[in-house]
């Protein structure tokens, strides 16, 4: 299998944090998605990454749909809980983190426009969705040390993949003052290899 991916996407890195997690050997492809010879539109019609391209040459998108087939590929470590209940709270802390990073991204895209093109209530918007969704994950996540029933699983990975890509594009934001809950959550994931090796730059 490859992985066609940007070291940037935080959509990306929760794909190669659960490959690393499940022992799972994939064939990192980095790409560009900008560039004239970009070989994600072969695989993926919306031109976006990240792409899983499975050993028969079909192809998987959206990280959503990836980390469940790895995750049901083999049963080390799943990440992704078998209980009905508890699969549905992991999946809303994912969809509640991947549309913060969605928001952010939003934000950022408009902000790098031509000054007199920009539009400031696109970027109040979409900050507005950023600072509402940490404010709910930080009181979610309380003191527990995990998001959902005091295990390691997809919505941790997926809450910290927001988080380290906002401390790359977003350093405004003060995570430990702001929302010290994150923060230490963050502080805690980054001591796993899969984290620790998946680093935004």
């Amino acid at each position: 299998m490859k992985l066609l991916y940007s070291l940037g996407s935080p959509y990306a890195r929760k794909v190669r944090i659960v490959a690393s997690e499940k022992r799972i050997e994939i064939e990192m492809v980095p790409v560009v998605l900008a560039a004239t010879d970009s070989p994600v539109t072969q695989h993926n019609p919306l031109g976006k990454i990240p792409v899983l391209i499975l050993d028969d040459g079909d192809s998987l998108f959206d990280s959503r749909v990836i980390v469940e087939y790895l995750d049901h590929r083999t049963p080390v470590a799943h990440l992704i809980p078998q209980d009905h209940t508890l699969k549905i709270q992991v999946r809303r802390w994912e969809a509640l983190a991947d549309g913060v990073c969605d928001a952010a991204i939003l934000a950022i895209q408009e902000s790098r426009r031509p000054e007199d093109k920009q539009d400031a209530t696109v970027i109040t918007k979409q900050h507005g969705k950023v600072e509402r969704g940490l404010t709910a994950l930080n009181q979610e996540l309380g003191d527990s040390k995990w998001c959902v029933d005091d295990s390691f699983s997809l919505a941790d990975i997926s809450l910290g993949c927001m988080l380290g890509y906002l401390a790359l594009r977003m350093p405004e934001i003060d995570l430990a003052a702001q929302y010290p809950n994150l923060a230490r959550h963050y502080a805690e994931l980054m001591k796993r290899k899969a984290f620790a090796d998946t680093t935004p730059v």
